[in-house]
């Protein structure tokens, strides 16, 4: 359930209290500027970010990453067939290397055209709509994470962290059980207004935020 502007009034003031930290704000400006140089990049550099989506889901950022150099290294992201995929994240140590190394294999298909794709669409809602629906192991929050990953800046990746954050500051009353399409809109909406007051684009608010938990700044 939403309570008041009064949350929305709290996470602007704690987001600004953050980017006033010279260090951490450098940290976020150097994450931003990686995201709009790997937009600027070829559609295989799109699918290395479409698979390291894909591998955070239920899973971390850190063992993401871990896992797409691996498959780089032994040149299996694109050519190795599923056996090899699986046995990779296996090694990494990922708990779910079977059904991630299926939707890997299985989204290679939009690898050579992804990026002209996504750029096709008339705006990022709609590219995450042909997401979330097209590829399979992507939701609501994995595409906006990777639009985000490629230089998309104003979607928002709505995961634990970010909900967490909206419950500490009163937005949401408790954390819900689930997220779906028109809860994840309406907890969009409601970060857009936060990042319009603090003068950022939900990208860079959100880097802010997952710091606050975290105490890093992944992409």
């Amino acid at each position: 359930m939403l309570t008041p502007q009064r949350g929305v009034e709290a996470m602007a003031g704690e987001v600004l209290r953050l980017r006033d930290d010279p260090e951490l704000r450098s940290m976020v400006e150097n994450r931003i500027t990686e995201f709009l140089e790997v937009k600027e990049m070829g559609t295989e550099k799109w699918f290395e970010e479409l698979t390291y989506c894909l591998l955070t889901a239920y899973s971390s950022a850190r063992l993401g990453q871990l896992c797409v150099d691996a498959l780089c290294n032994r040149d299996a992201l694109l050519h190795g067939d599923l056996d090899q995929v699986v046995e990779t994240l296996r090694t990494q140590g990922h708990r779910f290397a079977e059904k991630r190394a299926e939707y890997i294999v299985t989204a290679r298909e939009l690898a050579h055209t992804l990026k002209g794709t996504i750029q096709g669409f008339q705006n990022v809602k709609a590219a995450r709509e042909w997401l979330a629906k097209g590829v399979k192991g992507l939701g609501w929050k994995e595409s906006s994470h990777f639009l985000r990953n490629v230089g998309y800046l104003d979607v928002a990746i709505i995961d634990r962290h970010i909900v967490s954050n909206m419950v500490d500051h009163g937005i949401l009353e408790e954390r819900p059980k689930s997220i779906t399409k028109r809860r994840y809109i309406e907890y969009e909406g409601i970060l857009a207004e936060v990042a319009r007051r603090v003068g950022m684009t939900l990208g860079e608010m959100d880097l802010y935020l997952w710091y606050r938990k975290t105490g890093k700044v992944l992409k």
